[in-house]
């Protein structure tokens, strides 16, 4: 269990406004509300002599009293924004959207192509993080070829890949309990004990989350019975600019949407797929286009630890947000990081493939092609997976595959009566070289 911080009583915060005068205790304090630190980590932190933990905590509590309440049905919240915060929500305005972002770093012609590896990262880190048993290589080739899903795992990538999709197409539109029902139905199509759960939300207490490891209690839902109201503030939280008369910044408040959700926790299953899904269509509705692009997912698999903790830390310290804003602004900010390294090694491969295009009679989706069965020999395509990863019509991967195997480079090797594969052929090396 997380451990509470101690109480902060009225002697304790005069001492703490005393203290927040000097330079050095003003520094700390500082550089903890830069991370938003939990009272653990600031129990052990190297403090100035004779400064004791709680009369720092103190003065960090003093520092975020100037918070925003939020109040969602009978649940009041804390939101303390810091300069830090503030910080990266502008330099996400310049990048995930806003003029910087017109200015893409992503090679225009290939956006379509990055887009669908980027849903695909996103669909199957998510997805992992809620017990899909599958690795992502399974998973990108079941994406990849359309191939139907075998496994609950497969099926629950599959299901938040086609979500993803869906939330694309959908975008610009308001969000309403009817399609919070849907995204959840499409979230969990065949992969809960009893299908009746699928888009409806639950009816009963049966619900608590544990801990993965001691499987102790850590967060006991709302009642069921208040689960309509409280879905409606989400709605009004989502589609209202000032909700309530509070102003929160866009990426802030998807955010919160993000936590909100998986806190009253409206379903049997699939919370934390479905959060995290809505927060990636109000960031798409509120104009940041470049997150499409993000695996934001992948950067919280990484640090599930951490992530579980800012839920945690919130719930303990008198539903401060802070804990889970900061986290995932920091999420937001690798995701994008990891993102433009991506690219960049995408640009360097094509420079790559641009030497293929010099064989000559070729175009440039068939120099990829060629570049992908010269890096890996033993690769095999279908139709299908060319349309899927280039993001072109059924008929133009076709084309592209029997081009290649009229000059040489490809042959077609049958699998049954109707299907055939196209690997690399026995003069590949020869005419490549």
């Amino acid at each position: 269990m997380i451990e509470s911080p101690p109480k902060i009583r009225k002697e304790d915060f005069d001492k703490a406004l005393r203290l927040s005068c000097d330079p050095k205790i003003a520094d700390v304090v500082n550089e903890i509300n830069r991370q938003y630190q939990y009272w653990t980590e600031i129990k052990y932190k190297h403090l100035p002599d004779k400064v004791l933990a709680q009369d720092v905590w103190a003065c960090v509590k003093l520092s975020r009293m100037f918070a925003k309440t939020l109040e969602i049905g009978n649940y009041r919240f804390k939101l303390y924004v810091t300069d830090h915060m503030q910080q990266l929500c502008h330099e996400f305005d310049m990048n995930l959207g806003g003029y910087l972002g017109t200015q893409s770093f992503i090679p225009e012609a290939d956006k379509n192509r990055y887009l669908i590896s980027s849903n695909m990262e996103e669909a199957i880190a998510s997805s992992q993080m809620e017990g899909a048993a599958t690795t992502r290589k399974i998973a990108k080739d079941m994406l990849r070829k359309s191939i139907s899903p075998r496994t609950r795992g497969e099926q629950m990538i599959h299901n938040n890949y086609e979500t993803i999709r869906f939330i694309l197409q959908h975008k610009d539109e308001e969000f309403t309990k009817e399609t919070l029902l849907h995204i959840h139905q499409l979230m969990t199509y065949r992969t809960l004990d009893d299908s009746n759960d699928e888009g409806r939300f639950r009816t009963d207490n049966n619900v608590v989350v544990e801990d993965g490891i001691t499987h102790e209690t850590i967060h006991t839902p709302p009642d069921c019975c208040e689960i309509e109201g409280l879905i409606d503030s989400i709605c009004r939280l989502f589609n209202d600019d000032d909700f309530n008369g509070v102003f929160i910044h866009p990426i802030v408040k998807g955010i919160i949407i993000h936590f909100l959700i998986a806190f009253i926790h409206p379903f049997v299953d699939g919370n934390g797929r479905t959060a995290r899904a809505i927060f990636y269509w109000y960031m798409l509705r509120k104009g940041y286009w470049l997150t499409e692009y993000l695996s934001i997912s992948r950067i919280i698999s990484r640090s599930k630890r951490q992530y579980e903790k800012a839920y945690l830390y919130t719930e303990c310290d008198g539903n401060d947000l802070g804990y889970f804003v900061a986290y995932h602004l920091r999420a937001v900010s690798l995701a994008y990081n990891e993102l433009r390294q991506y690219i960049q090694r995408k640009i360097d491969d094509q420079q790559q493939t641009s030497d293929f295009l010099k064989l000559g009679n070729i175009n440039a989706r068939q120099a990829q092609i060629i570049k992908w069965y010269n890096d890996s020999p033993n690769l095999s395509f279908s139709v299908k997976e060319i349309q899927t990863r280039m993001n072109v019509s059924y008929p133009t991967a076709k084309g592209d595959l029997e081009g290649l195997v009229k000059l040489g480079y490809v042959d077609i090797i049958p699998v049954n009566k109707v299907k055939s594969i196209y690997a690399r052929s026995m003069k590949f090396k020869e005419l490549v070289d």
